[in-house]
Order: C-alpha cells, then sequence, then structure tokens
C-alpha cells in the first residue's frame, strides 16, 4: 500500500513519467504515436466530435507504444494501430490502468495510472470511461484490441490499459486474441520483412448492447493490415461478427471500409495502392487461409478449457465475495487513510516550496538592489571624472588660445615691417604710370589750349574779314 501511495505521490511531482497521453483536440494526429500509423495519417471517417472521441497516445516509459481512438459515449477504444514487435508469452501479471484525464481534465495526472492508486483523487472517475468494477460479475472480460501476445516487454505491458479494453465473452476473448496473434505472427509479419513494414490497425463497431448500462459492447471486431517496404505493397482486411459466433473472414480493405462508418479509409492512398503485388497478397491470403483451417480445432479447444474455468470459478465465487465484503470497507478506509496523509503531504510540500520561493525572491530582489546601487556609484563617479577631464580640457584650451593671441601681435607687426619694403617697391611703377598719365595729360591739355586758341584768333579774324572786307570792295 505504501508503495502504491509513492506511486502517486511521484506521478504527482514528476508528471513527464506517466504511461499514456490524451491528444489536445487542436492537434491533427496523435502527437508522437503517429508513426504507428501507414505514412503517419491516422483513419479518415472514424474520429467523430459529436460522438466524443479523445486521441490516446499510448505511451510506457516515456516512449510511445500504440494510439487509441476512444469513445466516452461508448467508454471502449474504436480502434488502436500499433506495429508487430515480437511474439512474446503473457507475462503472468495484468495491472490494469486507466487514463485520468480523460474524466478529470485538471488533475495534472498527464498519462495512465493504476485504477486502485487514484480512486478519490481524480473528480468524476469513470463518467467518461470504464472502470474494472464494469466487467465484475458481467459475463464480460476485458478483450484487448491490441493483444498483449504480438509484443513484449515494456509494450506488452503497456497494453494492459482499460483503453484498449472492449467487452468480450470469454470464449470470445479466447478465440480473438488466438487468431489475431496467429494471422499476425504467421500469416502477415512473414511476408513483410517480418513486420518490419507491417502497419496494423484493429477496432470495433458498437452495439445498442451496454453492459451495466455503460460499455457497448461490439457488433463486430476487424483487423486491417498494410505492407509496404518501399517497392511493393498489399493489404488485408478481416471482420468478426460477435453475435452470429462467425469465424474471422478474410476480404479486401475497401470491402471491409464498406462495412465501417460511411467514408471511412484506413490507410492513405490505399496502403500504396498504385504499387500493390498481386503475386505477393496471393502469398499472403494462402498463409492466411491454412490459418484459418486450423481455427475451428483451436475454438472447441478453448471452450471445453473456458467451460472447466467457469465450474472452478462459480465454485469459489461465494468466497471471493465473503472476501471482498469483510476486506473491501477495510481496505477502502486504509485508502482514504493514505490519500489524506498524502494530500496532507502535497499541502505540505507546496507551502514548503512556497515559502523557498519567496525565500529566494527576496534574497534575489536584496542582491538585484545592492548591485544596482553599486552600479550607479560606479556611473556616478565615471560622470565625475568625465566632467573633471571636459574642465581640464576647455582650461588648457583656453590657455591656448590666449598665448596664441598673445604671440600673434609682434608676429603681425613683423610681418608689416617686412612687407613694407615690398609693397614700396611694388608702388612706384603704379606711382610712375600715375605721373606719365598727368605729364601726358598736361601735354594734351596745353596742344588743346594752344589749338582752342589758334581755332579761335582764326575765327575772330575770320568774323572781322567778313565784316571789314566787304564793305571796301563796295566802295571801290
Amino acid at each position: 500500500m505504501w508503495l502504491s501511495f509513492s506511486v502517486v505521490l511521484i506521478a504527482l511531482a514528476f508528471p513527464g513519467l506517466a504511461r499514456g497521453k490524451v491528444v489536445g483536440k487542436g492537434d491533427a494526429g496523435f502527437a508522437e504515436c503517429d508513426g504507428f500509423f501507414y505514412q503517419r495519417a491516422p483513419p479518415e471517417g472514424l474520429a467523430l466530435e459529436e460522438q466524443g472521441q479523445v486521441k490516446i497516445c499510448q505511451k510506457y516509459n516515456r516512449e510511445p507504444r500504440f494510439a487509441t481512438l476512444y469513445s466516452t459515449r461508448d467508454k471502449l477504444p474504436l480502434y488502436s494501430a500499433f506495429r508487430y514487435t515480437e511474439e512474446a508469452a503473457p507475462s503472468g501479471e495484468e495491472r490494469w490502468l486507466v487514463e485520468p484525464q480523460i474524466d478529470d481534465p485538471e488533475n495534472g495526472l498527464e498519462g495512465m495510472m493504476p485504477e486502485a492508486e487514484i480512486t478519490g483523487s481524480v473528480d468524476n472517475l469513470g463518467t467518461n470511461q470504464a472502470l474494472t468494477a464494469d466487467y465484475v460479475d458481467s459475463g464480460y472480460e476485458r478483450g484487448q484490441l491490441n493483444p498483449s501476445s504480438l509484443h513484449k516487454d515494456d509494450t506488452q505491458i503497456a497494453t494492459y490499459t482499460l483503453t484498449n479494453a472492449v467487452p468480450m465473452t470469454p470464449p470470445l476473448q479466447e478465440i480473438w486474441h488466438w487468431e489475431i496473434e496467429a494471422l499476425v505472427s504467421r500469416g502477415l509479419a512473414p511476408h513483410c520483412e517480418n513486420g518490419k513494414g507491417l502497419y496494423l490497425v484493429s477496432g470495433v463497431v458498437p452495439s445498442s448492447l451496454r453492459v451495466k448500462d455503460k460499455v457497448a459492447v461490439p457488433e463486430s471486431l476487424w483487423l486491417a493490415a498494410c505492407c509496404d517496404d518501399g517497392s511493393k505493397a498489399w493489404s488485408v482486411g478481416f471482420i468478426k461478427q460477435v453475435a452470429a459466433g462467425n469465424r474471422l473472414e478474410d476480404l479486401t480493405v475497401e470491402a471491409l471500409e464498406k462495412k465501417l462508418p460511411a467514408g471511412a479509409q484506413l490507410f492513405k492512398n490505399n496502403c500504396g495502392q498504385d504499387r500493390h503485388d498481386p503475386k505477393k497478397l496471393e502469398e499472403v491470403l494462402h498463409s492466411v487461409k491454412e490459418i484459418e483451417a486450423d481455427i475451428p480445432v483451436q475454438q472447441a479447444e478453448k471452450s471445453a478449457t473456458c467451460d472447466k474455468t467457469s465450474t472452478a470459478k462459480e465454485e469459489s465465487g461465494f468466497l471471493k465475495k465473503l472476501f471482498y465484503f469483510i476486506v473491501t470497507p477495510i481496505f477502502k478506509l486504509l485508502k482514504f487513510v493514505f490519500y489524506l496523509v498524502g494530500q496532507i503531504v502535497k499541502y505540505i510540500v507546496h507551502f514548503l516550496w512556497h515559502v523557498i520561493q519567496m525565500i529566494v525572491k527576496g534574497v534575489f530582489t536584496f542582491i538585484k538592489g545592492i548591485a544596482t546601487a553599486l552600479l550607479n556609484i560606479f556611473i556616478d563617479l565615471a560622470r565625475v571624472a568625465v566632467n573633471i577631464l571636459n574642465g581640464i580640457a576647455k582650461n588648457i584650451y583656453n590657455v591656448l588660445m590666449i598665448t596664441y593671441r598673445i604671440l600673434s601681435v609682434p608676429v603681425n607687426l613683423l610681418l608689416d615691417i617686412v612687407s613694407f619694403p615690398f609693397y614700396t617697391l611694388g608702388a612706384i611703377p603704379a606711382v610712375l604710370q600715375d605721373i606719365a598719365s598727368g605729364v601726358g595729360g598736361l601735354c594734351l591739355l596745353v596742344i588743346d589750349a594752344i589749338t582752342n586758341t589758334v581755332t579761335n584768333l582764326n575765327n575772330v579774324v575770320s568774323y572781322l574779314a567778313r565784316k571789314f572786307l566787304p564793305k571796301i570792295s563796295s566802295s571801290a
């Protein structure tokens, strides 16, 4: 019991150790479990939101093992997609698990857990999924869609989950598991690189019959196989009508899809239809027919074994009921005590964690304040140093400018004195030119004066001559 309690605490503290994952509605596929589908494409036409379906990536020890589409309305898996690993005998230990998040998405448990260890800690447990109590004294067993006998080690353990189980009568369960195991291991895998390129999908068609008015009983069981080695491909389907007790019937995948909900397509591109090899498919069907011929004998042997087992069960049934009547109240009381202790420990851990966070936050704030103050001091010192250097530079500049101005006065005077002769000599030609221009102008003025004088005298003489000479000639 303490071990179970410890497992719950570990699961609460480390959700990454969970063995399954409910995929969000917004995700197109099955997250890490897409590799179990041919070309990573889940079947189409089977996932209907109005029927309350959830996608589960079944994981164990952090590794994906197979994928399941689960109906919360019928409380059974509609199909499970898986790969053939290696045939192995069951370990003998059946530790059935449930998926807490299907009933209580806010519980924080991100994967499957043993039902006995989470009862009381998960709200509405069993509202959307089947529980062990739904099968007790019902005449039905938990039949696996993905049989454990097709796997080994951790993958085999992962198949023991109620999200992989459907109600089957004991004879049906025995013959179904034998049929699937024989067909896959002896009829299909040997013709597909021993299962390396083999993709398998097994499912049910629910009926209106309910176990304890809760879990739907399958109307039919089916299996679809797709093999693609990269160069050639083939596919085959199987179906069993449960009510009629019929044998497993082999048929094409296309014919199988017509017996499922309208629009169903189990494999993308019909399992590489353009590369189908009829000869290879004929070999597969020949092996299947040989296995199907052995089924009636096996079925008779299983039925006889089941009859003997049922008689023994009836004899021990009263003792079991008496034992459960006495032990169950004690067990429930102990479970409640452990749950209460677990909750107390949980709250104490949360409280201590909160205190530690506050202390760490306070220390961080204190260190941050000291660091900020020291940084501001260094910044202010740097500013003061820069201002001092700037003042010194300005003073040096002013002194240099004054010195320059003082020294520039005699230098300019000396330059003027030295340049005076050159300015004087340079002015002589201009002066001589001006003197020559003045003398020339004077000469021109004298000439103009003489010319004007002569002209004027000539004009006077001419005038006098005109004035007096006519008179002299007329008087003669």
